[in-house]
């Protein structure tokens, strides 16, 4: 670990933000659940594109007539496509867009987008144990996939992995992130692709990972981690630490108000003890997180400096993979709920994340220091 890192003066002051989702526009009164990806490994024409994702809402409630739409950028953030719906299930509410690009092996280029799928009305608290309602009314929690080959412009038909990505006893609703899944590295399982999910039932929240090895084709639902001494995990994000162990850090639900963490060192498929992170207040919120750099590797997470509310949108930086998290910068000052970071550049993060209210969802730069701050130079 670094001991002489620079005073949290020297993150640069973010950039003007950038209305992304706003309630009202684009057809839907309501965005809410932002996640983001740069498009890297697709054709020269594309790459570098920026995909915002979001939920749609006819209201502000989490389970309604919710769509999945999409913007895009293609001049790092600075101005954005007008909304578009990409998914819509009538009858059901679509929730929890969790985004991945696939960079290397089968389906190289691809953009894979996981989501759930609940009946309208019947939320995390309504949805049944298991695979199939019987005769009765389908109140089912199911996770979709679906994919594009062409940075965003096109997208398949949402494909049901439910039985691929949900346990078959004991959990009831399942949600993906929200936020980014990520595709390992290196190590024995480079390659694979991990999301991370939570589990209800609603009150006994459990996190885990599902991954596929051949390209998003197949999934397998990995165990779930401990709980903590205090609290249980929920919304969850995973990044790949440099020493090739999966770190998990998840929302806290219930108490201690503090991140959680849990170490994967089978490429996702099991995970030690939830820990509280000292230095990662959480007022019960989702929050993201994100390798910014490999090496000398920088991770960044986005989430609320709070204990209470959602407010005082902050971005933290660590050099040890997680451990600490000794520097930060202030986003937003003032209401800063839901947050989905990417890495720019080596040296640069984008924070798309909602604001007071959750009436938009807007996009902001955010400058690191130069290399000498990361290594006490």
């Amino acid at each position: 670990m670094i001991a002489s890192l620079i005073a949290l003066s020297v993150l640069v002051a973010p950039s003007e933000l950038a209305e992304v989702f706003v309630g009202g526009i684009g057809g839907y009164p309501v965005y809410r659940i932002p996640a983001v990806v740069l498009v890297d490994a697709s054709s020269s024409d594309t790459r570098g594109r920026l995909l915002a994702f979001a939920e749609g809402r006819g209201n502000l409630a989490d389970n309604g007539s919710n769509d999945i739409v999409l913007a895009t950028s293609s001049d790092r953030g600075a101005s954005w496509t007008a909304p578009r719906m990409i998914c819509d299930h009538p009858g059901r509410s679509l929730n929890n867009p969790c985004v991945v690009e696939i960079r290397e092996g089968a389906h190289a280029g691809r953009v894979l987008l996981m989501f759930q799928s609940y009946p309208t009305g019947c939320g995390e608290a309504c949805v049944a144990e298991g695979f199939d309602s019987g005769a009765g009314p389908d109140r089912i929690c199911r996770t979709l996939v679906m994919h594009s080959d062409d940075a965003g412009n096109t997208w398949s038909h949402a494909r049901d992995v439910t039985r691929e990505v949900k346990h078959s006893t004991v959990a009831t609703s399942v949600a993906t992130g929200p936020g980014v899944g990520i595709q390992l590295r290196g190590g024995a399982h480079r390659g694979r692709l991990i999301m991370p999910f939570n589990e209800g039932p609603t009150g006994k929240w459990r996190v885990y990972a599902a991954y596929s090895d051949d390209g998003g084709d197949s999934w397998k639902a990995g165990a779930t981690a401990r709980d903590a001494a205090k609290g249980t995990g929920n919304e969850v994000q995973v990044f790949e630490r440099d020493d090739g162990a999966i770190v998990m850090n998840a929302r806290s639900q219930g108490g201690s108000a503090r991140r959680k963490m849990a170490i994967s060192t089978d490429g996702g498929a099991t995970f030690g003890d939830l820990v509280d992170i000292p230095q990662l207040p959480d007022p019960s919120c989702m929050g993201g997180t994100i390798v910014v750099r490999e090496q000398p590797q920088i991770v960044a997470f986005t989430g609320c400096d709070s204990e209470s509310r959602r407010v005082n949108g902050t971005l933290w930086i660590s050099t040890d993979g997680g451990r600490t998290w000794p520097q930060k910068a202030t986003i937003d000052p003032d209401g800063f709920a839901y947050s989905a970071p990417v890495a720019l550049s080596p040296t640069e993060v984008g924070v798309l994340y909602e604001t007071v209210g959750y009436k938009r969802i807007v996009f902001r730069r955010i400058e690191l220091p130069k290399e000498a701050s990361f290594d006490g130079g």
